[in-house]
């Protein structure tokens, strides 16, 4: 076992660690990685942060190209619509399937999520934290909360995208009053209202990925078959 801080570090907590810096962007797209490096600033050794790029990269989070190097993979467009597929089909199932009487305790924890959302000093991280827990909560309440666990398993890409767009928007607030008016059609039994705020929030992100693409292309990957070149340093072509 590998050990930070004096502590005992699985080969799991490496991948989870390398997996979120990834996701929060800490690891920007199209980034080198240096496996020395990484395991440097986590302490433990080169093994367990091989392993875990290669899971990394079985997920599609990370590339890896022979004789040139490894690479946090830049957002695909085609996973982020996979992902948002999935996840739209699943969170709108989920509100055709709410009881009549909803869960009292669950739903005020979903408001006072809401409550916690609109702080002026929440950083970015804090509100995309709420925001999960938010629609998490959402799918607790039609009895389908385990299914989230499936959900958050396959949205890297789209995951990143949200990020890239959080960063984008001047504030959360917008999104935090989708938040509001989705909650308020399930409270107030308006499944199609509910059904509609929630696919015109979640589709929000593909208006980000132009609008981000136009000015930061290099985020983005553009074709498949692209792969970085070797010169005095490593560069996408």
């Amino acid at each position: 076992m590998a050990h930070t801080n004096g502590r005992r570090t699985s080969r799991r907590d490496i991948y989870v660690k390398l997996r979120q810096m990834v996701l929060a962007l800490e690891l920007a797209p199209g980034a080198a990685l240096s496996e020395n490096e990484l395991a440097a600033s986590l302490g433990v050794s080169r093994t367990p942060v091989r392993e875990s790029l290669i899971l990394l990269a079985q997920e599609g989070l990370v590339q890896v190209f022979p004789k040139i190097g490894s690479f946090v993979s830049r957002v695909d467009p085609a996973q982020v619509a996979d992902a948002q597929f999935l996840r739209e089909a699943v969170e709108l199932a989920s509100l055709d399937d709410l009881p009549e009487d909803l869960d009292a305790p669950l739903v005020e924890e979903l408001r006072h999520n809401l409550k916690r959302q609109r702080h002026a000093d929440l950083g970015l991280e804090e509100f995309f934290a709420l925001d999960e827990a938010f629609h998490h909560g959402l799918m607790r309440l039609s009895g389908h909360g385990d299914v989230w666990t499936t959900v958050a398993a396959a949205k890297g890409h789209l995951d990143r995208a949200r990020r890239l767009g959080l960063h984008e928007n001047v504030s959360p607030a917008v999104f935090a009053a989708q938040h509001h008016e989705i909650l308020d059609a399930v409270v107030g039994g308006n499944v199609p209202l509910a059904r509609t705020a929630m696919r015109t929030h979640l589709r929000a992100v593909f208006q980000d990925i132009e609008r981000i693409r136009a000015h930061s292309p290099e985020l983005f990957a553009a074709d498949a078959s692209t792969v970085p070149v070797r010169r005095n340093v490593v560069v996408w072509e």
